[in-house]
This record gives structure tokens, sequence and C-alpha cells, in this order.
């Protein structure tokens, strides 16, 4: 599977660094032609191409007169420092997941597993190194089905799981058939089943959560029925199983069900499923249960593949009595019925429910309802087993929170919780100001960049999403995109689920729930204003590069002094940047920063000849 253009030999210099040679008028152009192949290092193509480009033919790229550089204000500060290289060992960072870290915690409930950040005096300040031989991951769809043995170096899934399979070794690239251990046929086999009793084919169905996901699978065979399944699982249960994921081009981030709440809004996903994810859905008092529930919109279908469905086949397998197997499951009914949820099928290994559009069909004895007054109120709260009362209704057949346009439609329909006016300060006439102004933009950037909107692009990160008009503006079978609502901004991200589009809250003052190079382009739009004077804007830089790929593109969107400030900092980050006056003209404060990061890996060479991969 491997290219003669993947070689760790032969590269003399960074394709970034002939781009710096060329002058920045060829930048994004260069760009572009290197990464067509879809393999960044020592690409051949690339190379032939700065031998002819001809960048006075480049219209797109005349930043003249409407994209003039903008220049470093304070440029008589002295030099920022520059930032060295983490040890080698460290290529694979999570801080927030950190396992020597995670072990000091209890393993009761996963405590262990859950976020523990580091404190500010234990921070890593410095670049973590690719593996060595890292490459550009293969482009999508065939990312789906293969992986670089050099970008995720470890083999013990295709050990662990070979009956399963999940993953195969083949010379120096992973390949990953589709299977799972509940769906030996392959994911397509698995879904066709689901979609016979889910209405996964019209629309209906758009947004999934997968939990325990594996390597997510089940989410990227979801992804070409255009479902977007936003997959976890924890940290080293399996080695590597969410970088393969994300390195596959799918949707998944580190987190587990365990003491606290899973960082989604209520009534958020169309559908989730558990395919032997071992979560232990009955104990305390059916709490993780309750969290599904939560988070699952009124309407919508949960699955439950493997224990204890099929427990009369399975018990001795599992090492179970028959007793303990068949009280389980007993269990598991009496939880889905308190919950609203009504069983819709079981054949084999499969079961599904679906949730009740609203409380006023709901036939349940008393029961533990929540008193919390915001149910989207969760980062770092506590769960408790208690159920999320639906959202009023005046009939019993309205939709609780608002029926949903079918997708695409809902994409740009006004979304319910605008509508009912719950988002304070938006209306619907803002809500089609914003999308009309982020479609604006986003042509914008893809005059600036060409390779926005191609393959290249496949992981996307919008670090302050809004309302999800950036992801929106750019929705594509080619890319997906992460929607970050960060924590101290207005609460948005029910918004971005009523559109189809998935997201997450995040703090950006600590590290996010991701391996290292997990996102090809990163978009920050008005995120260092917003965190001035919350935390080191460094560390937030930092976790950036860490988050980033080699060769990576990072959009920046903020005011003109706020971007300086970033300049500065990433001047020493072996990135290398272009600041270009905002599209409506010089005069307007907020301007637009691109930046793209160096290729370099351990044992490779930087951008100054330094040995990388040593602290």
């Amino acid at each position: 599977m491997g290219s003669k253009s993947n070689s760790p030999g032969g590269r003399a210099r960074s394709p970034v660094s002939i781009f710096i040679v060329l002058g920045i008028c060829c930048f994004f152009y260069l760009l572009g032609a290197w990464q067509k192949s879809g393999f960044g290092k020592g690409d051949s193509i690339a190379l032939e191409i700065t031998k002819q480009t001809d960048c006075n033919i480049i219209s797109t790229l005349d930043f003249e007169p409407h994209h003039n550089d903008v220049p470093v204000i304070d440029s008589l500060v002295p030099k920022a420092k520059e930032f060295k290289p983490c040890d080698a060992k460290y290529t694979d960072y999570t801080p927030c997941q950190e396992q020597d870290r995670a072990m000091t915690f209890p393993r009761e409930n996963m405590v262990y597993r859950e976020r523990h950040c580091p404190p500010d005096e234990e921070k890593l300040r410095c670049l973590i190194p690719a593996p060595k031989g890292y490459v550009t991951p293969f482009p999508w769809p065939r990312s789906r089905d293969y992986v670089h043995y050099a970008n995720v170096p470890y083999k013990s899934l295709t050990v662990e799981k070979a009956v399963q399979n999940w993953v195969q070794f083949q010379g120096n690239v992973f390949k990953f058939p589709g299977g799972g251990t509940m769906f030996p046929h392959g994911a397509d086999a698995y879904i066709d089943e689901l979609a016979s009793v889910i209405p996964i084919k019209d629309g209906s169905i758009r947004t999934a959560l997968d939990t325990g996901c594996g390597v997510a699978s089940w989410g990227a065979y979801l992804l070409k029925r255009n479902v977007l399944a936003m997959s976890f699982a924890p940290k080293d249960n399996h080695e590597a199983q969410v970088q393969f994921a994300l390195e596959r081009g799918v949707p998944a981030v580190i987190g587990v069900l365990g003491t606290i709440h899973l960082p989604y809004p209520s009534n958020a996903f169309d559908m989730a499923q558990c395919s032997r994810c071992l979560i232990p859905w009955t104990s305390n008092e059916g709490m993780y249960l309750m969290e599904v529930d939560r988070v699952l919109r009124p309407g919508g279908y949960w699955i439950l593949s493997g224990p204890p469905i099929n427990w009369k086949t399975y018990y001795k397998i599992w090492k179970r009595s028959k007793e303990d197997a068949k009280a389980e499951q007993i269990n598991i009914e009496e939880l889905a019925e308190l919950l609203c949820w009504e069983k819709k099928y079981e054949k084999g290994d499969i079961a599904i429910w679906r949730k009740k559009v609203n409380a006023k069909s709901c036939r349940r004895k008393s029961v533990n309802i929540c008193e919390a007054k915001d149910a989207d109120d969760v980062w770092y709260k506590k769960m408790e087993p208690c159920i999320t009362p639906f959202p009023e209704v005046t009939s019993a057949s309205e939709v609780a929170g608002g029926k949903l346009e079918k997708f695409p439609a809902r994409l740009f329909a006004v979304p319910p919780r605008i509508a009912e006016g719950s988002v304070p300060g938006i209306t619907a006439e803002s809500y089609q100001k914003d999308n009309k102004q982020w479609k604006k933009h986003v042509n914008v950037y893809k005059r600036i960049n060409t390779l926005i909107g191609t393959t290249r692009y496949r992981n996307i990160m919008d670090m302050n999403a809004g309302l999800g008009g950036f992801a929106a503006a750019l929705e594509s079978s080619k890319s997906w995109v992460m929607n970050v609502v960060p924590t101290i901004a207005q609460n948005t991200l029910g918004v971005i689920f009523e559109r189809g589009l998935i997201g997450i809250y995040h703090d950006w003052c600590e590290g996010f729930s991701t391996y290292p190079r997990s996102y090809d382009l990163i978009h920050a739009s008005g995120v260092f204003s917003l965190y001035q004077n919350k935390c080191e804007l460094e560390d937030i830089l930092l976790e950036m590069d860490r988050i980033l790929r080699p060769e990576g593109t990072v959009i920046f969107r903020d005011e003109v002094d706020v971007l300086n400030k970033v300049r500065k900092i990433v001047g020493g980050m072996r990135w290398d940047t272009k600041m270009i006056d905002h599209e409506d003209g010089p005069l307007l404060t907020e301007k637009i920063m691109v930046a793209v990061k160096q290729y370099w890996a351990v044992g490779s060479s930087g951008g100054n000849g330094t040995s990388l991969g040593e602290s």
C-alpha cells in the first residue's frame, strides 16, 4: 500500500521551507501542489511544481489591495522565545489523560480514566514531536481502510482483536476491514440490520453517539450514509483505539462514562449505541443509561448489541451464570421503561429501543427527576442517578424540544432552540445573518487557500464554533468539523447539534481530549480575545500545535493587537505565518492570520537544522 513518495529518505528540506524561498505569494498554491497526492513528505509532484510555478499568474492569491500583509506593531519587543521539542517519549502525549497521572486516581467507577489535567507548574511547554517517519495520512475515503504504521506504530490490537476483524497489519500499513466484536460480517451488514428498524436512509437520523467505540468502524461506515457519529473510548483500554479512529479520518475523542457528565448538551443525538462497550448500564442505580437518555433526542434510538442481549446463547462463553445474565437484561428493560423508551426490536445479538417523543405518552411509576435547572451545564459536573425531564409540550403529538427537519434541510433551517427563544440574544433573523456572514468568510478562506474543501483537510476543528456557521458553510463528505463551544462562551452547542453537526464543550486553558496530530485544519475565530486574562496564550497555542498535524494549517480571525501577540509567540514554534486584512478592507481592526506548521519528526532536522526528538 506504500508509495515511493512516502519514503522517509531523500528529504533534503521540508516543503514549507521551499515556500519561503519562493516567496509568500506562492505559499498556498504550492501548499496545495505538494499535497495533491495526499502525501506531504518529500512529494515529488510538489518538488517539480516548485521549478515551474510563476506566481504572477495566481490571481486568487493576489493580496493587493484588499489583503495587505499586516506588520507586527510591537516589533521592538525582544524576539519571542524558541520552544524546544519535547523528548521523543512524548510523541503520543495527552496531558489530561496521561497514564502515570491517571493511575494515581481511584479505579472505582472509572475515575482514573476521566480527565485529570496537570497543574500549571507541571505543564509541558515544549513541542510534541511526530514519530520517526511520520507521513501525511491517506486521503479520504482511502484513509477509512488504511493507516500508515509509522503514524501509529502499535500492533497490539492486531493480536488482541485478530478474530474480530478490527485491524490487520500488512507491510507498512494497517488495514481496517470494517469488522467489529458484534458485527463479524462487517459494519455495513450491521448498519443494514439497524436500518430495517431505524430510518437511517431518509435524513431523519443525522447525529449518533458511539459509547466505547473501539477503532470507530461503526462511525466510519455511517459516514457514507450521511450520519455523523461522535465516538469515544477511554485511553489505553486497548492501545491507540481512538488514535486509530482519528488517523482514519473519523470523529472521535478520548472519553469515558465515569462520574462526570459527558461533554455534550441534552437532547443532542438522534441515535446512540453500545456495541459490546462493556459499560455496566445497571450499576449506580442506572446512572449511565440515564446519561445516555439525557443526550438522546426525544424520538431518538438506542442500540445495545452484546451482553446481556442474547444471554441464553452466550452466558457460558461470558463465564456468567444464567441467573446473573438474565437479571441484567431484566434490569435494563426496567430502566428503559422508566426512561420512556419503547423496545422496537430484538433479534440475535441486537436490541433497539426508541425514546418517546414527549412525556405525555409515558407510562411509568414515580421516578427521581433531576432538579438541575440547566441540563446542558455539564462541564466537570457530577452525574446523579436521576432522569432529565422532557421539554414541555402542549399536545400528545408534539415532539419535545421541537421537531427537526430531515438532513440536509436542517443544516440551515432555524433550529428549535432559536425559534423558541432559548438562546439569549439570538433570533431567527440574527441566525440567518450569521449564516450569510460565515458563507462569505469561508469563500474568502477558500480563495486564500485552495486546499480548503478538498480531502487534504479531512479532520477540521472550530475552536470557538458559535452557532456552527463555519462548519455549515464547509459541509461536505470530504471533511468533518469538531465544533468546540468554549465553557466560558455562550452555550450554543445545542443549536449546533440541531443543525445536524457535532461538537463538544471544552475549556481551552486545558488540554483537549485527543491524541497529538489529530487535526488537519484548525479554525480559531475570536479565541484569543475570549481567553485574554483567563490563561496563558502560549499554553493554548502549544495545545494547538500538539493536536495539529505536521504541515497542517491554522486560520486565526481576531483583533489585530491580539493577533500580533499570537504571531510573536508562534514565531518560536516552527510555524510559518501570514497576516492579512479583513475581507472588507484594511480599516477594520479584525484581521486574518494563516499559519502552517512545519514538518518535523523524531530524528529529523527542523527549520534551524537542529536534530529534534531530544529535550
